[in-house]
């Protein structure tokens, strides 16, 4: 078996050793560099060696080496370790040919997204390739004309023959980029069940509704609050940015971004934590929902028989029917907003406005805070002037 140096490489989560990747641009740049020695030395490579970000040396096997007139193609085949990548095993690209121009230019071809919105680090009408990979497809470039004979410049074109059926599966439609997949990689390796990269994704696309000129983020953990927006407010699907489980920092990057209002829609299961402070709802970051529904419901004036009740529930239906048959389900949810309301704005520090809409599937909106009242109420009488 060929060794490519990322053997030996893991991330420890959950206890579970999980093999590390290589990124799309990391096989872009080995793509590029083998095009470029096939191209002005005529043999075809083996293999290239890249130096990635990360600081992992690799040695990457070219799939595809040929020539085709005055160019030379190359191609290297995706690996993402044990990371869930729609990309792996995709075949990367890279067509080198001589240019007029001085220096490497790279562009992107078929399979490969263009940016058609403002708000990206790739400015509009550009090939999606971010600027971490750009530098690394130059360097690798640039080492190849190192060891071969001089040349004025060289284009190179990367391309990826599965990316248009691929961007499907991702975020670049949202985005706005259109016709494939984004090169991307700021290191160079893919990292298991990277946190970082989700909340990087996250973090762009807030970035991006501000460059449309958007002055309320509206926010919603998944489909059951994009449902409910859409359902309850009329709020189009593509206004809303989905942020899983990380609300604190989701609410730290709108405020990067400059926003001043900020709405968050979403379950009941996920968004009784924020009443407790818990800002990431994942429930390996804790949970205590049926803590903090007790505790709401004690504030609320149940008794101790009504609150151990709560305690043995699983799901938060089961909580809330207890407190609606205890005819406390108003008062517990109004507590709850308010316990949402202090830990939410205290996150922000007064950057901006967060308004928070509770709701469950089977009783519907539960309570929201006092920004999301006043939304809600401008947002109902705007739709009943349309009608």
């Amino acid at each position: 078996m060929f060794e490519t140096g990322i053997e030996g490489h893991y991330a420890l989560v959950d206890g579970k050793k999980l093999r590390y990747g290589y990124t799309t641009g990391t096989c872009a740049a080995a793509a590029a560099k083998g095009a470029a020695l096939l191209l002005l030395t005529g043999r075809a490579p083996a293999a290239v060696q890249i130096h990635t970000p990360k600081g992992i040396d690799l040695t990457l096997p070219m799939e595809e080496a040929k020539r085709e007139g005055n160019a030379a193609r190359c191609a290297v085949r995706k690996f993402s370790g044990d990371d869930p990548d729609v990309t792996d095993g995709a075949l990367i690209v890279a067509t080198a040919s001589v240019s007029a121009a001085p220096g490497v230019h790279v562009d992107g071809g078929e399979g490969v997204g263009r940016v058609t919105k403002p708000g990206l680090k790739v400015p509009v009408g550009e090939a999606a390739i971010n600027p971490g990979p750009r530098s690394m497809i130059e360097r690798a470039v640039q080492e190849a004309l190192e060891e071969t004979e001089p040349v004025l410049g060289l284009d190179v074109v990367i391309s990826v023959p599965e990316g248009a059926a691929l961007a499907q599966k991702t975020f670049n439609p949202r985005l706005g980029i259109l016709g494939g997949i984004s090169i991307l990689g700021t290191s160079g390796i893919v990292e298991p069940m990277s946190e970082e990269a989700l909340i990087d994704s996250i973090r762009l696309e807030i970035r991006q509704r501000k460059a449309l000129g958007e002055t309320r983020l509206i926010l919603a953990p998944g489909n059951y609050g994009t449902d409910f927006l859409r359902d309850t407010l009329g709020v189009s699907e593509d206004r809303i940015v989905k942020i899983s489980n990380y609300v604190g920092r989701a609410l730290d990057a709108a405020a990067e971004a400059g926003f001043a209002e900020v709405l968050l829609a979403g379950h009941i299961g996920k968004l009784v934590k924020l009443s407790g402070g818990i800002m990431n709802t994942h429930s390996r970051e804790g949970d205590g929902r049926a803590e903090l529904m007790a505790a709401w419901a004690l504030k609320a004036g149940a008794d101790g028989d009504t609150a151990r009740s709560i305690l043995a529930c699983v799901t938060t239906d089961e909580m809330l029917c207890i407190l609606r048959e205890k005819g406390l389900l108003a008062p517990a949810m109004e507590l709850m907003a308010q316990g949402i309301d202090l830990y939410v704005n205290a996150r922000v520090k007064g950057l901006l406005t967060v308004g928070v809409l509770v709701f469950s599937d089977g009783s519907g909106p539960l309570c929201a805070t006092a920004a999301a009242k006043r939304w809600v109420e401008t947002s109902l009488k705007a739709k009943e002037k349309e009608l």
